[in-house]
């Protein structure tokens, strides 16, 4: 990264996993090092994490770290961010580049809470979990302020530990129902599956490993094939076997809409948390 005046390159506040998953991202690729990032968190178990397993400086004072950090990274809840922002925007440089994780919050409503008469610039992104192992996706979008210069290099930041897309901001609500929250969901599928298998008479072992590598080979299958979701289900779906058996169950049980229902609710969620 471009070296500056500032005595870090990366300030996060909030050290939670997603932060965590980030900072091991941009860490492992030679990115940034240890000593170039700087974080907060009021839990003493998360700052000992960072210090110990990232040595990465951490303390429980976000207005330290705002205040040192050419490119501030906001992990902290969405409810809990205009009450994280309101001491800080007072300490930083107006030349700090934001960039928030928090679902929902709209980059106005972060530029408002920094207040302090100052022209801020914010980047929005929403990541997910897989980013721990290395396989996230994140969509990131321009907010208040922000250049096309800010958006690279948040963009740098993520494409340590995930693949980046480009949305507007007006999408982002969007992105956190189906990939921010999307884990979840196909984790709940799995759950299920390996129930069932326990329930037909397998071990929870032997069921655990059956659903989660199931899940694990399809999903690598489903990103290597240039066959659609729906032409890879047809390809195991023989008429009148067992597969065909199972999915005409789900489709009269109106599975496919109850998921698209849910993820706009996630959506609706995402809306309200904004307005909040």
């Amino acid at each position: 990264m471009n070296q500056s005046n500032f005595p870090f390159e990366l300030g996060i506040l909030g050290a939670g996993n997603m932060a965590e998953a980030i900072a091991r991202g941009v860490i492992s690729r030679g990115l940034l090092k240890p000593n170039q990032i700087f974080a907060s968190d009021p839990v003493e178990a998360r700052r000992e994490l960072f210090a110990r397993q990232l040595q990465i400086h951490c303390v429980d004072d976000n207005s330290a770290v705002a205040r040192q950090s050419r490119m501030l990274l906001l992990s902290t809840k969405p409810y809990q961010m205009k009450e994280a922002l309101q001491p800080v925007g007072w300490v930083m440089n107006p030349e700090t580049l934001v960039i928030s994780i928090a679902a929902g919050v709209t980059s106005r409503a972060i530029a408002e809470a920094l207040g302090a008469g100052k022209r801020w610039r914010i980047v929005r992104t929403m990541p997910n979990t897989p980013m721990l192992v290395g396989e996230g996706i994140v969509g990131i979008a321009a907010g208040v302020g922000a250049t096309a210069k800010d958006v690279e290099d948040a963009r740098r930041i993520f494409e340590a530990a995930a693949e980046v897309i480009e949305v507007s901001e007006e999408q982002l609500d969007a992105v956190t129902a189906l990939s921010g929250s999307g884990p979840a969901y196909v984790y709940f599928l799995v759950e299920a599956m390996i129930r069932a298998g326990v329930e037909m008479g397998l071990s929870p072992k032997h069921a655990h490993r059956l659903a989660v590598k199931t899940a694990i080979g399809s999903g690598k299958l489903l990103a290597a094939t240039t066959d659609s979701p729906a032409e890879l289900r047809r390809k195991v779906t023989t008429p009148g076997g067992t597969t065909h058996a199972a999915i005409t169950h789900m489709e009269q049980q109106k599975l496919s809409q109850i998921v698209i229902d849910a993820l706009k609710a996630a959506q609706r969620r995402s809306k309200e948390l904004g307005a909040t």
